[in-house]
């Protein structure tokens, strides 16, 4: 593989203001060529068949006895799924300070938020008469219809409800810098628009400080919720006593394949914005090798849950469930299964020579089977236990019909057209998050030839309000010193990294009654402005008293 002659450079903070409003210009034909057949897929396929089904009644999706959920169901578990990655990777990741996240996590957020807005019209689809809706609300009523508020179903409401309003929440707050350095970059109605979004930011400490609690706060949040949700939908089938289904594997199994099939999704959206923008800068090989590791890991976690449910099945002595994962295995749906076995278990295991890690070729190929083998262990899940139950009589073969198909294909031109009108809107890299990236320019004995340019880049201003260095001259000052404060600077010894490179400039040091290291005044003579100083004392109190 070639690498691109910009995968090598070394971009200042100037260079990723400029790199991520570009991707917001006007776009080519290239663009317009996509998005006019995603549109036109999606049109024909969702919207037309979903009319039809409509019109004609819900008999045209196949959805007949035995296999009553079939291929809608399947879809909707699938994009819940999906979902899953863009919250390990913006959150959990976060949590654990993984830098490698910070150019691709962007992406992943927005991917969650469509993923679920596409499972999302799966229940509408499958009720048939959407316009009846409202029956299923909490409300008084003449009918006596009232939810059942034991049910898992009901469970799923709230679950993804609450997973997808904190995940977009958390999406918003986490661009609020950026959409202010693209408001500073663009004129006309567009600068009202954005300026209206960015809710009044302008980089300040104390706005940089109530910014970190609160992405830390959605962070800590939508943590517990990666797990909590697909644990829900799991417990849809673990709770009936459909043979395949009632296991309590379902849970961890359900929430293992999700993040491997949300990997996928995001290297399938990655690769190809890569290209298309030039951001191989900002997206390296160090990005891809990470991703690879991850769906190498979760391929194999996925591969132990299917040996156990087979052990399972085989010793458990219940004669039903072996039956139905012989059934499986070697009846109607063996293509299938062996499908789902081949892509999830067979395909990643490439993935162990960091070469196909780091070849788009060879990832692209294997997340495109990654996606298509967790779709069919859905089908494997639903269909095969629903058609091979416990009477003879109610058994029978799925039979797609071409309304269903349409409204599936149609699901993933709704997604991709989500997606490519989103990146054309907003910033699809973090200027936040690549910049804190970025080796500061500054270091002992002066600044190194190579980052010559981006000290004056800094010094003109010319960081945008996306950094603390768009602040004045005191602030960036301010937090270089919290930055050497906080240890930012010390080697794994704890003796200070003087020739590490990118380390910052230690302040002014001198005898401290506890040893050396820096007192207020320090903090003090770093503020221009007097409003500052009080902000010094209330930041981090722990500062005065560093042992350096």
């Amino acid at each position: 593989m070639s690498a691109s002659p910009a995968q090598t450079a070394s971009p200042t903070y100037a260079d990723v203001n400029r790199d991520v409003i570009r991707t917001l210009e006007p776009p080519g034909n290239a663009y317009y060529g996509w998005m006019s057949l995603i549109g036109f897929v999606l049109a024909a396929c969702l919207f037309g068949a979903w009319t039809a089904q409509i019109f004609y009644g819900i008999g045209m999706s196949g959805k007949r006895v035995p296999q009553m959920w079939l291929l809608y169901i399947t879809t909707f578990v699938f994009w819940i799924g999906i979902g899953h990655a863009g919250t390990l990777i913006s959150a959990i990741l976060y949590l654990f300070r993984a830098r490698w996240r910070t150019s691709i996590y962007r992406a992943a957020e927005i991917m969650t938020v469509f993923a679920v807005m596409t499972a999302g019209l799966f229940p509408l689809i499958h009720l048939g008469r959407m316009w009846f809706g409202y029956w299923l609300l909490p409300y008084p009523n003449q009918r006596y219809l009232w939810p059942n508020f034991r049910s898992p179903l009901l469970w799923d409401v709230f679950a993804i409800s609450t997973y997808l309003t904190i995940s977009a929440v958390f999406l918003f707050v986490g661009m609020i810098p950026d959409i202010a350095a693209i408001r500073d970059a663009s004129t006309g109605w567009r600068k009202k628009i954005y300026g209206t979004l960015s809710l009044g930011w302008e980089g300040s400490d104390s706005q940089w400080r109530h910014y970190r609690r609160a992405y830390g706060l959605f962070a800590a949040l939508n943590t517990p919720l990666v797990v909590s949700v697909h644990s829900v939908v799991a417990f849809d089938f673990a709770m009936a006593l459909v043979p395949g289904w009632h296991t309590t594997l379902f849970a961890p199994f359900f929430v293992d394949g999700a993040i491997f099939s949300g990997f996928a999704m995001v290297l399938i959206l990655m690769i190809p914005m890569r290209k298309y923008f030039n951001l191989y800068a900002y997206i390296g090989d160090r990005h891809l090798d990470a991703m690879g590791k991850l769906i190498l890991t979760t391929s194999l976690v996925l591969t132990y849950f299917y040996v156990c449910e087979a052990f399972t099945a085989w010793y458990s002595g219940d004669h039903i469930e072996k039956a139905s994962l012989f059934w499986k295995a070697t009846a109607s749906y063996a293509w299938a299964f062996w499908l789902q076995y081949f892509c999830n278990s067979l395909a990643p295991l490439v993935l162990f020579w960091k070469r196909a890690r780091t070849s788009t070729v060879v990832l692209y190929i294997v997340s495109i089977l990654v996606l298509i083998g967790m779709w069919f262990e859905r089908f494997n899940i639903i269909a095969p236990s629903l058609g091979h139950g416990f009477y003879p009589y109610a058994w029978g073969i799925a039979v797609p019909s071409v309304t269903d198909t349409a409204i599936i294909i149609g699901s993933f031109a709704w997604f991709f057209f989500l997606f490519l009108a989103f990146i054309k809107l907003m910033p699809s890299v973090s200027v936040v998050e690549v910049k804190e990236t970025i080796p500061h320019p500054v270091q002992h004995g002066g600044v190194t030839d190579g980052r010559q340019r981006g000290r004056r880049l800094r010094s003109r201003g010319q960081h945008g309000p996306g950094h603390p260095g768009s602040a004045g001259p005191g602030v960036r000052r301010f937090h270089r010193l919290l930055a050497v404060a906080g240890g930012g600077d010390r080697s794994r010894s704890g003796t200070p990294a003087a020739h590490e490179p990118g380390s910052p400039v230690h302040a002014d040091r001198r005898p401290h009654r506890d040893g050396v290291g820096l007192c207020a005044d320090h903090l003090e003579r770093a503020q221009v402005e007097p409003r500052h100083r009080w902000e010094a004392h209330r930041f981090d109190p722990s500062v005065y008293r560093h042992r350096l």
